[in-house]
Order: C-alpha cells, then structure tokens, then sequence
C-alpha cells in the first residue's frame, strides 16, 4: 500500500516520537532512592534503552558501561563492596541522566508467602500485652527510628518502571505499617548483631498457592522419587501456575540478594498435600536460586503453626495428622543445602485462628538461622531439637536429637507432652517421655515391645518440649514414609 505525503509525515512523527522515548533509559521499579546494595557481592544494575546505546552507571568510586542489546536490554555489574552506612548516590547516563539518592550498602533479604508472611505491623500492637518467646518487645510503629533499615514491597499492579525511582522506603513511620512483621523483625535482629544496614523485600500475597510463585515452566515435569517411580506433573492447574511469580519475583531479578525466607504451606494443608508439596517447594528453591544466579543462596522458611486442619467441609479427607504430614513435606527441604526452618508450635493462641499473633518471635526465629547458619555466630543456637535417631532398649525407646542447644527442656517443667509410642502393629498411644542426659526416654505400658515412636503428631501439638534456649522441638515420626522418596 502506498503512503500519500500526509500519512508519510505522520508515520515519520510517530515513529521519531516512539524513538525518542524509546531511547530513555528505563531502570526496574527496584533500582531506586533509597535502596540497599548487597555488600560483599557483585551487584547487577540494569533496565532498558534503544537498541546499541550506551549506558554508564556511576557509584561508589566505580564506573560501568554497557550496550543495550537487540531487545533494548543492558547490565551492569558493580564490584563487591563493602557495608557502608554513608548515604550516596548513583547516577545512570544514557540519552538522558538518572540520578538516585540515599543509596546504602548491606544485606538484602527477598521474604515472600502468603498471608502469614503478608501479615503487617499495623497488625501487631494489640498483641504487644501476649509476649511470647523469649524477648519483650515494643511497638515499633511507635519507636523505629533506624533509618540503616529499608523496605521494598513487590505488589502486582505496581512493578512497573516509575519515572520518579520510588518504591524503596526508610523503615519507619507510614511506610512500615504495611510491611510484613516477620520481615521487619528479622531486619531488627539482624541489624543489633551486625550493624550494618539492612534491605528487605516482600513479596506476598494472602492465600496463595506455591506454584504461582514457580515460574510456569518450572511446574510442566513429572519427578522421579527415590523408588524410581514417577510423580505426576507438578502443574496444578487451578494453581494458577506461575502468576506471582511472573508479576512479583521476576520484576526484581536479578537484584543482588543475600537470601529468602519464606512463610508459606496454609493452603496446601487445606488441599492435603504431603509429600507432592515437599517437591513443589524443592523446585520453588533450586529455582529461584538459579534465577538468581546462585546454587548455594540461604533459604530459611517458617514451619507453619497448629491449627484445625481436620474440620474438613470440600471433602478432602483431613484429619488431625493431616498438618503433622504437611509439616514432615516442609522439612524435607531440609535436605536441601543452606536451608533452615523455624518451628512455631508454642506461638498460638487458638487452634481456630489461622494467623497467629507474636510475628516479632517468628522474624527473631528466621534470624537465628541467618545468623548462625549464613553469619557464622556458632553461639547463637538456630533450632529447637530436632530428631535424629533412636534406640530400643527393652520396653523403652531412647531417642536422640540435634540441636540440643544448652541441653533437653520442659518449658513449664512438666512431664514432656505429645510423645506416643506403637508396637510393630502401628497403634500408637501416648508414652511418658522423660529427659535423661541428652536423650529423651519414652515407653508406655502397653506397650511391651515398642517399635515406633512420634512426636507432636497431632494438629493441636504445643508441646513443652524445649531445649534451652526456648526453641520448640521439631514434630517428627520415626516412621516416616518420605525418606525413602525424597
């Protein structure tokens, strides 16, 4: 078709116009004042401009260039830094100049989940009277006042590039109210213990699946389990198979992170998920990590807390040891490198109450495993005692643990609860358990010759099983199926 002169002009006008603004530099909502930096790493900055331009980013005494590719893509990677509590700024020069302000450098940590990770501090204060754990704690949409901590909330509709470089937020006042509290107060923790600034990003959604947080591609395969048969695929279908992911997770890739910490499982409780969820949740890992360029970065996860599970109207057959079984898929992510997770059991209230207060004890709980698992402070003890083997003697079972901390605990000094023992025939009951040294003795007297042995096997669980440090016992079965698959 030919074009006569008038409509030749405008496509010359359209076209120069979709140039020109095509030609601006364009940086991730992500990248802007007053974010953090990982320290100790190299960091990439990146965004779009035309095709073949030159980009030059500007910080911290480096200066880095690149040229956007085919598809209008650039990035740079700054060298490793250390910490610096000196607010500056960076500049990013293309066809046009962006300048960011009040930029720090420190730990960056991605926490993502559904609600009880959503769960924000303006929800807290009503429960500051309940202290649970270990440490009193204040209102700190009152107090904070440290601006070394800054939050980043990954929301659907609002990840697009903003002209105006704003997302970052200094912790305090407004800006916190809406942040997860477990987020915050594992920001708080970490920076007492290394005082240097803290980056926190959330990305979470109140009842969510797993699999919107995979990457669709991700969830298309059949696992093959340990005893060589093959799992069906993964996809759920009506999981709306990679929805976050694409909209909250990988806007912010590949910004430098020092790891994850995720407080997610509800709904698949509620769909009776076992040992399917645990390879969800193994591929939610290994890809997010690989999306980050990292095979070995820290994913810490909160085991979720008791509740009634077993009131089942879809028909879905739950009972009281459908949690118990959801727990034992959450901890075979333990299996994976640099992994830890937070147990929960004493932090509820009411077993019908599905978001549980004192989020301040569960980000100390994550911080814990961050600071000795991924900081190196071996005094910090990051898990209550967690099983790892047993031993039967006579009409006794002598189990043994990890994570013994200062040494085996009753929290109220009571016989310890929610042990039950069972011969080879599987009927289990409940059995005394008493602390001897650094093991726990259990037996029953009906049962003469024991076989089994379980621990908080039961959705209300809130046993007084501690070590000393306060950290609850990990709910274990030594009849676990799922070793054997995993």
């Amino acid at each position: 078709m030919r074009l006569n002169k008038f409509s030749l002009l405008v496509f010359v006008f359209l076209l120069s116009v979709g140039n020109s603004l095509y030609a601006e530099v364009v940086l991730p909502k992500v990248i802007g004042h007053n974010m953090v930096l990982q320290r100790r790493k190299t960091v990439s900055i990146w965004g779009t401009a035309a095709k073949g331009e030159k980009v030059t980013v500007t910080f911290a005494g480096q200066q880095k260039q690149a040229v956007a590719n085919d598809s209008g893509k650039w990035e740079v990677k700054l060298k490793p830094m250390e910490a610096s509590v000196e607010p500056r700024e960076m500049v990013i020069q293309g066809k046009n100049s962006i300048k960011l302000e009040n930029i720090l450098v420190g730990e960056v940590w991605l926490c993502s989940g559904q609600s009880n990770m959503e769960y924000a501090m303006r929800k807290n204060s009503k429960f500051f009277d309940k202290v649970k754990g270990s440490h009193p704690v204040e209102d700190d949409l009152e107090t904070a006042k440290n601006s070394n901590i800054r939050i980043f909330i990954s929301k659907r509709k609002f990840m697009s590039p903003d002209p105006e470089h704003k997302g970052w937020e200094l912790a305090t006042g407004a800006p916190l109210r809406d942040f997860s509290a477990a987020g915050y107060y594992f920001a708080k923790e970490l920076y007492q213990k290394l005082n240097i600034p803290i980056g926190m990003i959330e990305a979470a959604v109140p009842g969510s699946r797993i699999e919107p947080w995979i990457q669709t591609e991700k969830l298309a395969v059949s696992p093959k389990v340990k005893d060589g048969k093959i799992m069906d695929q993964l996809s759920a279908g009506k999981g709306e198979d990679g929805k976050f992911y694409d909209t909250m997770v990988e806007p912010l890739i590949p910004f430098t992170l020092k790891g994850f910490l995720w407080y997610q499982g509800e709904s698949g409780c509620f769909l009776n998920e076992d040992i399917r969820y645990a390879y969800k949740f193994k591929t939610l890992i290994e890809s997010w990590r690989h999306d980050w360029r990292d095979a070995k970065l820290p994913f810490y996860f909160v085991q979720i807390a008791p509740f009634q599970y077993s009131v089942d109207n879809e028909g879905r057959g739950r009972t009281v040891e459908s949690l118990p079984k959801f727990w034992e898929a959450q901890a075979l992510a333990l299996r994976l490198p640099n992994t830890g997770m937070a147990v929960i059991t004493d932090l509820v209230d009411s077993i019908v109450d599905l978001h549980p207060p004192y989020k301040w004890e569960v980000g100390r709980r994550l911080s814990l495993l961050a600071l000795n698992q991924t900081y190196g402070f071996q005094n910090i003890e990051s898990s209550g005692p967690m099983y790892k083997s047993m031993k039967v003697i006579g009409n006794k079972i002598e189990i043994t643990f990890t994570h013994e901390g200062g040494g085996l605990a009753s929290r109220d000094g009571k016989p310890l609860s929610y042990f039950t023992i069972a011969g080879v025939e599987g009927k289990f009951i409940p059995a005394q358990a008493v602390i001897e040294g650094d093991k726990v003795v259990v037996s029953a007297e009906g049962v003469k010759h024991p076989y089994y042995v379980r621990f908080a096997w039961h959705e209300a669980a809130q046993s007084n099983f501690i070590n000393k440090e306060g950290l609850p016992a990990v709910p274990f079965r030594s009849d676990n199926p799922w070793l054997k698959l995993f």
